[in-house]
């Protein structure tokens, strides 16, 4: 009876694993393991309207200044008019009803203009010259005073003009400097980059500076470099001196070999200055003094010190109540018929 009990209780524990089994193939079966796709990388060609678009930069190269543009109050001009050999010049090219890009580059340039001490139509000069060929001076005008009005200074009315043109010469223009656009017929939008270009004096660019953020320092140097020494203070010059543009941080950096050797020529000039200064004081009290150094001064009575006489090194001097110790003191302290044997 008990082996019976035990036969009926193994079969039962059987029968719940083989059912705890099948429940399980069972879940399995409706609920597979998911297998993670792996990401396909597919190469996209690029549209062919934006192979050419970007930045090709031409330094040294000069501006077109003859090229014919109407301003944005409706006069012709041409470019020769903007470069008056004294003042640098930024170039932007965008248009008035680019979407988002153009006004984002114009924001940032402009916040770092109100940074500077210079100012707009002062020390420097700005042309934005629209790439679409359709944007009238009316619209021109529309985004200048825009502009102006958050800038807030009365000299940047003359200082930036807003021009429109032809295609062929806004091409001529941007071929000159660099500037490589394209106009998407989908999106009847122009691609094109976020670059600000300085130029000299003369009409030769000396600078891209890249981006929609301007930092006020690297405006200034910028300009500062295009101005070929027209611009700054000796303070200015040297900073520069001790900077260069990097290309690939988008801003001027110090050069170490440079600042060491300004500093150690500081440091000889203040030092070499500062010993002159001395040597030039001690030589005036010299010159100015009543009497030769070491003499009594006309007048001075007994109190005055006396240069001591220099003593024989070879002589001792005996001490307090004795003679000195010289062979012919020795000799005295001899009586009379003694010999000194």
């Amino acid at each position: 009876m008990a082996s019976c009990n035990l036969d009926v209780r193994h079969n039962v524990r059987r029968g719940f694993l083989l059912a705890a089994g099948l429940a399980v193939a069972a879940l399995a079966a409706m609920h597979p393991p998911s297998v993670r796709a792996q990401p396909v990388e597919r190469a996209e060609e690029t549209p062919p309207e934006l192979l050419n678009v970007g930045t090709q930069e031409h330094l040294g190269a000069p501006v077109p200044l003859d090229l014919g543009f109407t301003d944005s109050s409706g006069r012709p001009v041409t470019l020769r008019a903007f470069f008056d050999g004294r003042r640098p010049v930024l170039l932007t090219m965008n248009y008035s009803d680019c979407p988002r890009l153009c006004s984002l580059q114009l924001n940032g340039l402009f916040r770092g203009l109100e940074q500077l001490d210079w100012s707009l139509g002062e020390q420097f000069q700005m042309l934005t010259v629209s790439i679409d060929p359709r944007e009238s001076p009316e619209r021109a005008e529309a985004t200048k005073a825009k502009y102006l009005q958050a800038y807030g200074r009365a000299s940047g009315a003359e200082g930036w003009r807003c021009l429109v043109g032809t295609e062929e010469n806004i091409r001529r223009l941007a071929d000159a400097v660099g500037f490589r656009y394209a106009y998407v017929e989908e999106t009847r939008q122009y691609a094109h980059a976020a670059v600000t270009m300085v130029l000299t004096p003369d009409g030769r660019v000396s600078r891209y500076l890249y981006g929609i953020e301007y930092q006020p320092q690297t405006l200034r140097l910028a300009l500062l470099e295009a101005s070929q020494g027209k611009l700054g203070t000796t303070v200015d010059k040297v900073i520069l001196y001790c900077f260069r543009y990097d290309s690939a941080a988008g801003r001027y950096a110090p050069v170490a070999e440079r600042v060491m050797t300004v500093g150690a020529s500081l440091f000889a000039a203040l030092l070499g200055g500062a010993l002159l200064a001395f040597w030039g004081r001690e030589a005036l009290r010299a010159r100015r003094s009543p009497h030769p150094a070491g003499q009594p001064p006309a007048g001075a009575d007994d109190s005055w010190p006396a240069v001591p006489e220099e003593a024989n090194p070879d002589t001792p001097v005996a001490g307090p109540g004795k003679q000195p110790f010289t062979p012919s003191g020795f000799r005295s302290s001899i009586g009379p018929g003694e010999s000194d044997l």
